[in-house]
């Protein structure tokens, strides 16, 4: 069987954060008989508040796999300059992993949005004769010019740029959960061969089982109405403030209740703005564990997901949220306005325009007059794709031969073969270079690369 690692800065367990994707590939890659080992930092913003991350063990066996933690300097939220300064010392210390691991891995992956992560993934792999596979979960620096509104000629956003076009073209392979990424990756140089998609999923036995929701949450969701949901981080990215708007234009429909679950920077601002409104028809419940996610949905009608409007999602988006939403078996009102849609695609609820409050209220009103019948074949839909499409067990097969070099891509492409090489960096002082502009945008796409209710 094949020695794989598995690198994600912000990688975490279930018991200490989001766990997510890797955690869940781990796991099957574990499953099917590999050795598999993920690497994250010891610290950093995506780990729980209430988690002392300095008592967290070196590194420990969870589902099968091993989880192994690399210190690095503390920083304190996402916008601290020091997270820089985390992510060099973080890929700094990656080259020498294989001392550390006791073995010389197979394949090595490296995943995004830490960009500076890969310099030390790509030594590794080399020094190690192993296959380098590059993961892409979040375009930068293209997202932090294009939602953070950072110069594409700051230093710090070149460096990165330089990163991004080396990784296309010298890792073995390139995998995106963004299904038309390669358009993208392509235009900056990579092979289309090397590519393959490897979307998010869901872990069938936790959704199926949920934890049932606590008494004070479960009090605040209303017995009758139409209940519509989300479920995700309070930030500006999910186009919430756009949902308010459109709740101000449905105060004739006193049964219609909007329900926002979870916690974020902007929930002040989005509180504010609900009562600059005076809106009677939404409510904040709070922050839920994972666990519970689905318990939720059940309770509710219509699950609600947006973004704002911007050509960064032409190549697609992979919220966590979609297919758990898809699986909870409930119409799904979509604000977007990109490409690769699988709400459309699976017929699973309604699509509209991005940042419409207007279009949002006609598409609530028009599930509010839809059938119970009509809005249950609609999340019918929505429920086969998950169990069909979204299934870690299904997808961690298709990881499987990218990493292996099999031929269950789906692109149906052989491996390219191995380059040596050497890394170089440009001469840039990036440590003092991370503008607060950029730590923002990386906040900013959180709920899309980190999956944090």
């Amino acid at each position: 069987m094949t020695r794989i690692v598995i690198i994600n800065h912000y990688g975490s367990t279930t018991g200490t954060g989001m766990g997510g994707r890797h955690h869940y590939f781990a796991r099957e890659l574990a499953r099917k008989g590999h050795t598999v080992t993920l690497v994250a930092a010891r610290s950093h913003h995506l780990i729980r508040d209430d988690i002392d991350s300095e008592k967290l063990p070196d590194e420990e066996m969870i589902d099968g796999y091993r989880f192994m933690r690399i210190s690095t300097p503390v920083y304190t939220h996402a916008h601290d300059k020091r997270r820089v300064l985390a992510a060099l010392t973080f890929s700094a210390k990656l080259s020498t992993l294989h001392r550390r691991l006791g073995w010389k891995p197979d394949v090595v992956l490296c995943s995004s949005p830490d960009l500076l992560s890969y310099l030390g993934a790509e030594r590794l792999a080399r020094s190690c004769g192993a296959r380098l596979v590059f993961e892409v979960r979040d375009i930068w620096p293209l997202t932090l010019v294009e939602l953070g509104g950072v110069s594409p000629k700051h230093p710090y956003i070149r460096f990165l740029q330089w990163i991004e076009d080396r990784a296309y073209t010298q890792a073995d392979r390139v995998i995106s959960n963004l299904k038309g990424a390669v358009e993208h990756m392509a235009g900056r140089g990579m092979d289309r061969a090397k590519f393959t998609w490897v979307p998010n999923g869901i872990a069938i036995d936790e959704v199926e089982t949920p934890e049932p929701l606590s008494a004070d949450v479960a009090a605040q969701i209303p017995a009758e109405g139409l209940r519509i949901v989300y479920t995700g981080t309070l930030g500006t990215a999910n186009a919430l403030d756009t949902l308010m708007e459109a709740a101000a234009l449905l105060t004739d429909l006193p049964d219609i209740h909007i329900l926002l679950i979870g916690k974020g920077r902007e929930k002040a601002e989005l509180e504010a703005k609900r009562d600059a409104l005076r809106l009677t028809n939404l409510r904040f419940l709070g922050a839920i564990p994972k666990a519970q996610v689905q318990s939720a949905l059940a309770a509710c009608d219509v699950c609600y997901i947006g973004w704002v409007k911007s050509s960064l999602y032409q190549w697609g988006i992979a919220a966590n949220k979609v297919p758990e939403y898809l699986f909870s078996g409930k119409p799904i009102i979509h604000a977007f306005s990109g490409s690769h849609d699988p709400v459309d695609k699976f017929k699973a609820g309604l699509s509209i325009p991005a940042e419409s409050p207007v279009m949002l209220a006609h598409a609530i009103r028009q599930i509010y007059s839809m059938s119970e019948s009509e809005r249950r074949r609609i999340g019918d839909n929505g429920q086969r794709a998950a169990l069909e499409h979204y299934d870690y067990r299904v997808i961690a097969q298709r990881l499987e031969d990218v990493l292996t070099g099999g031929e269950g891509s789906v692109d149906g492409v052989d491996a390219p073969s191995r380059r040596c090489c050497h890394v170089n960096s440009p001469n840039l002082q990036v440590g003092k270079l991370f503008v607060d502009q950029a730590a923002c945008a990386a906040d900013f796409h959180a709920s899309n690369a980190s999956s944090r209710w």
